[in-house]
């Protein structure tokens, strides 16, 4: 598939993303190829525009059907206007006045997706996860008529991504073969990093223990089933976590990361990374400052992407992502692991087979191919065939036990 819906590739991933959401009821396809026609240049403050208008009017949709007894469109609705709300957010870096309109729709967005999961069956459990001296938000979800302990499947969001897609990424496959999942924002992600101002940390054993923690305090959670799932930048904190925290009976990793920082250089290039690893800070910050100040695009990608570290200067930046590598670490991890490994993968090409390769215990390798229409980073438009593999493989290890 080499359809392009944008000229900003950024805004075409996404647009691919929304679309692979319809499998879950997380978009709809007119909807989406609707909008998307409307945003194929690229301009941001047109992209920003266009999501929330789509994502407003079908949840004035839903609270219409909710107030006339509709249930069901209602919270078909309200996840559909989430997850629009979260695909407009991606642009919000490159539109004026961005500071404003992220605290205005980031909260609609969180509205929507509360309502979505208050109206599920049973209502979605909010919870707030003891973390250090503060907390973490989140959500336990159930599927319908579960009684007793149940596996429990944490969804560990990746960089960027809304909830809204970490549900219909993991969350909803999860809850539709019977297991419980716990959705929630860890430090730098979403609410966390929106609302609180908590940025990344490499060590995220540090967020997973008090998770599992967390989980082992409830009836209602098997501890002998708890699994753990990842996507996008969570490939590399999965592994992480589980070099430390060996209570967890399952992982996946989509896709395996060893090291963050490969996404960043591998657009930087190797004459910048040259000039990095001389250590001439003031060097560095002035020409990737100069080549940011020629590209509003690549600038506006540049501070989405950096907001959740919490550091403006590039070289300090590279400097803190060169910390998340899983390499020293990954001799020590024992817990079965599936690492998925799409073909296309755009952020780290071959990162997936170097994890594999480096993983001490029960592992297993999952291709998905061009051909099946299944490529490129998280498997966007290939939503059905990753389920069936990844889910079914965790369903026979968590069965076993």
């Amino acid at each position: 598939m080499t359809y392009r819906f944008s000229e900003n590739a950024q805004f075409d991933y996404e647009i691919l993303i929304a679309l692979g959401s319809a499998w879950r009821r997380g978009a709809d396809v007119g909807e989406v190829l609707a909008t998307a026609s409307a945003v194929a240049d690229g301009d941001a403050e047109t992209w920003f525009g266009a999501w929330t208008r789509l994502a407003r009017r079908v949840r004035e949709q839903a609270d219409r059907g909710a107030a006339e007894g509709m249930a069901v469109s209602a919270r078909d609705g309200w996840l559909r206007a989430a997850g629009y709300l979260g695909t407009a957010l991606v642009g919000v870096d490159a539109v004026a006045g961005p500071q404003e309109r992220l605290a205005e729709v980031f909260p609609e967005h969180r509205a929507c997706f509360d309502r979505f999961l208050r109206a599920w069956d049973p209502p979605a459990e909010p919870v707030s996860i003891p973390y250090e001296d503060t907390s973490l938000p989140g959500y336990l979800v159930s599927p319908p008529g579960a009684s007793g302990p149940l596996s429990t499947l944490i969804a560990n969001n990746g960089s960027d991504g809304p909830i809204s897609s970490a549900w219909t990424l993991l969350g909803a496959p999860a809850v539709a073969r019977g297991h419980r999942v716990l959705l929630f924002d860890g430090p730098g992600q979403q609410s966390m990093l929106f609302e609180r101002g908590v940025t990344f940390r490499p060590d995220w054993e540090k967020v997973i223990t008090p998770v599992v923690d967390f989980l082992l305090s409830r009836p209602d959670v098997d501890p002998r089933r708890i699994a753990l799932a990842g996507i996008s930048q969570a490939g590399y904190w999965v592994p992480r976590a589980l070099a430390f925290e060996h209570r967890i009976a399952a992982a996946v990793a989509d896709p395996g990361v060893v090291r963050v920082a490969d996404s960043w250089w591998r657009n930087l290039g190797p004459d910048l990374r040259a000039l990095w690893e001389s250590g001439d800070r003031e060097a560095f910050d002035g020409y990737v400052g100069e080549g940011l100040k020629q590209d509003p695009a690549l600038a506006a990608t540049w501070r989405w992407r950096a907001k959740p570290y919490g550091i403006e200067s590039p070289f300090a930046l590279l400097t803190e992502v060169s910390r998340y590598d899983v390499t020293p670490v990954a001799g020590r991890i024992t817990t079965p692991l599936l690492i998925t490994d799409p073909d296309g993968e755009q952020f780290w090409p071959g990162a997936s087979r170097e994890l594999y390769d480096l993983l001490p215990g029960p592992k297993q390798l999952v291709r998905f191919t061009e051909e099946e229409g299944a490529h490129l980073h998280c498997e966007p438009m290939g939503r059905a065939l990753f389920e069936q593999r990844v889910f079914d493989w965790l369903d026979t290890v968590l069965g076993a036990l």
